[in-house]
């Protein structure tokens, strides 16, 4: 195992950016940079012995600064959806940038988690520590948020992301990772092919705008049923309501077994590589995005990324949740710790194909 520390760009203030590969010995790596926590990186064997990229991301720092497809980032204060772009605690309105039409979405893009300098620790010969304080008001959200993710890789190939932040005000957090994968490569083919199972019985439908209705609907008889696994593009052009909302997938599931701690919530397959990705969590949401509205751009290596070049699986708490009152919101109390555990854990399956 290894943490390596390497330059990796100067922001416009001039403060040093700086990239952290943590590897393991089987060559698994995670390449992450303190600039907003970025995932840049994540270094697989196939089934050939080659190594893989499977995130999509960029090769220099500056890329970072614009990133619209949000890359790999760590979103904060809260993920996904707030609709009309305000909330309310104890009585008191909220208000966060509009940026989807009149609702926010991902907190800030401009100026969210993912767009400042955090302070980074290496622990150990496997882990690296992100640490961040968020001034009272920032983004709109009340309270001084002392949070620190952790970024911890396995000897198993697995990479376990773990949060904590309490702040001084009760108020919202839902943080989470917005990288994208292909497990092909980041400079495959498309993410049509790759096969997800999702274990959950039940998703929760979107209005127009794509904000949660407040339903919980049971997957069966619909495209939403991952129960099984299945191909992403199976069931993804068709003319479900839903997806002609999201043009495909964009969807929060209900994973099962929300009060058990961290257990199994989906898995992703490349037939071509041999790639098995399994994601674990504590949190009672999966929101799967087929990425279905990447704008063409350059990424790393020169590969143009566009529309399903690659797919998230983000856990969290259920879009919206905070103005919904059929869902949990991720409301805390001054003091109070909010914790989460995320596992990306990566394998090889012996299942064949006679493609490469």
């Amino acid at each position: 195992m290894s943490v390596e520390k390497i330059k990796f760009g100067q922001l416009p203030d001039g403060r040093q950016a700086h990239l952290y590969k943590i590897k393991n010995q089987n060559s698994f790596e995670v390449c992450v940079t303190d600039f907003g926590v970025n995932i840049v990186s994540i270094f697989v064997r196939n089934r050939y012995g080659e190594r893989k990229d499977v995130a999509l991301g960029f090769d220099c720092l500056e890329d970072y600064f614009v990133n619209d497809g949000m890359f790999g980032a760590t979103v904060g204060r809260n993920v996904n959806r707030i609709s009309n772009a305000q909330f309310e605690i104890d009585g008191k309105t909220y208000h966060v940038p509009r940026n989807r039409g009149k609702h926010n979405i991902h907190s800030d893009k401009e100026h969210g988690f993912h767009k400042v300098l955090w302070d980074a620790e290496m622990i150990g010969e496997n882990a690296v520590r992100f640490t961040y304080v968020s001034p009272d008001g920032e983004q709109g959200f009340p309270g001084e948020l002392k949070i620190s993710v952790l970024y911890t890789v396995t000897e198993g190939d697995g990479l376990i992301i773990s949060y904590h932040a309490v702040s001084d005000q009760k108020t919202l957090i839902n943080p989470s990772n917005h990288n994208y994968f292909n497990l092909d490569g980041h400079d495959g083919v498309k993410i049509e092919d790759t096969e997800v199972q999702i274990l959950a019985d039940y998703f929760t439908p979107v209005d127009p705008d794509v904000i949660p209705t407040g339903e919980m609907r049971n997957v069966a008889g619909t495209p939403m049923d991952f129960r099984e696994r299945k191909s992403i593009g199976k069931d993804l052009l068709g003319q479900d309501p839903q997806l002609l909302i999201g043009k495909g997938y964009d969807h929060n599931f209900v994973i099962r077994d929300p009060h058990c701690g961290v257990r199994k919530m989906a898995e992703a397959f490349s037939k071509r590589q041999g790639i098995l990705m399994e994601v674990y969590s504590d949190l009672p949401g999966l929101q799967f995005y087929s990425g279905n509205t990447i704008k063409e751009i350059c990424g790393k290596g020169g590969t143009i990324y566009k529309e399903r070049s690659g797919f998230c699986m983000e856990p969290q708490y259920f879009p919206n949740s905070i103005n919904t009152k059929t869902f949990d919101a991720p409301v805390f109390d001054a003091g109070e710790t909010y914790q989460a555990t995320v596992i990306y854990q990566f394998a090889l399956r012996e299942e064949m194909t006679n493609d490469k």
